[in-house]
């Protein structure tokens, strides 16, 4: 028992680097460029928030960017890239904004820092400085993730859908080494942001025959009315409305409130509180009294980075882009 005790700090100390090693992933790891390119977190920062300042909706467009880029293979910035069929040409991805920020810190990195930053670390970067303007918490970016020379439009079937059953969600996040928490945090994330009326306008029309309005039956009365005169069943399907009703344009647990009260946008999101194997993690972050509290702050960073080291190209693997809208 003694030679345990005091042997406690250097196991610690062993346990610890282990389970740092492994927070931070297929080779990434925090300050990668601390000796060859200094000031990159600095610009990539900079430009996001100079960016922000003049169009604030680039900080969920550069969230999602590095949501979708991370689910079609791997995190290495293929959503980046120009072309007739590539990923940036799909519904999905030709929709997000700040595109114009990536290629603008892309710019200055070159400038100071020739050949050395990839673009996959600056969607990163960007995603967590989004999170951080928006009144988020920060939270430490493992970096030294290379870029990929594929982009393929075919591949984007791979995201998530507004349409995805609970089942269908988690075999996605499950294929990406992320647990059923990992999916209900980084959904979260639609605390800030749009949708377009046509991913979701079907449910407030002609959806079911158990409702006045035949609307989803799991959505509030009063919200399909607020929602159905925002988006007209024959209207604008581009006009986009805020998948977080209560603070669109902060970061924080109201997004999870909306769901319990039934006030989710998206089908996909309001089943996380429809259905009892995911509830849980919502009741979770609403601090329901008799269940264990989690801080969605807290537990969206750590998402974030497990994440973000999905399918990481390190090492001699891929390319440093010298623009990240071409390979080289």
């Amino acid at each position: 028992m003694g030679a345990s005790f005091i042997h406690t700090p250097t196991l610690f100390f062993f346990w610890f680097s282990m389970a740092a090693a492994l927070v931070q992933g297929q080779g990434s790891r925090v300050g990668f460029y601390s000796r060859t390119c200094p000031p990159a977190e600095s610009i990539v920062q900079k430009t996001v928030q100079s960016h922000f300042q003049s169009n604030p909706a680039i900080a969920p467009g550069l969230l999602r960017m590095h949501f979708h880029d991370c689910f079609v293979r791997g995190c290495d910035a293929s959503i980046l890239i120009n072309g007739t069929s590539t990923e940036k040409t799909t519904v999905p991805n030709s929709l997000l904004n700040g595109y114009d920020v990536i290629d603008d810190a892309k710019a200055k990195l070159e400038a100071a820092c020739p050949g050395v930053v990839s673009c996959a670390d600056i969607l990163a970067l960007a995603a967590r400085d989004s999170v951080v303007l928006t009144k988020g918490l920060t939270w430490k970016v493992p970096t030294g993730r290379r870029d990929g020379r594929v982009s393929l439009a075919s591949d984007v079937n791979n995201l998530p859908r507004p349409r995805d059953s609970i089942e269908a969600q988690k075999q996605k996040f499950a294929d990406k080494g992320l647990t059923d928490q990992d999916l209900v945090t980084l959904v979260g994330g639609h605390t800030i942001g749009t949708s377009a009326c046509q991913f979701f306008r079907y449910r407030l029309y002609n959806f079911s025959t158990t409702t006045a309005n035949g609307a989803d039956p799991s959505m509030d009365a009063k919200f399909v009315t607020q929602l159905q005169a925002l988006c007209p069943s024959d209207g604008d399907g581009s006009k986009r409305i805020a998948l977080d009703t209560g603070s669109p344009n902060r970061f924080d647990a109201t997004f999870f409130t909306n769901l319990k009260n039934g006030r989710g946008v998206l089908e996909s999101d309001q089943k996380l509180w429809t259905d009892t194997s995911t509830r849980t993690f919502v009741q979770r972050f609403l601090g329901i009294r008799g269940l264990r509290g989690l801080n969605f702050n807290v537990e969206f960073g750590r998402s974030m980075v497990k994440m973000s080291n999905t399918g990481v190209k390190t090492g001699t693997e891929g390319e440093i882009r010298r623009v990240c809208t071409a390979i080289n």
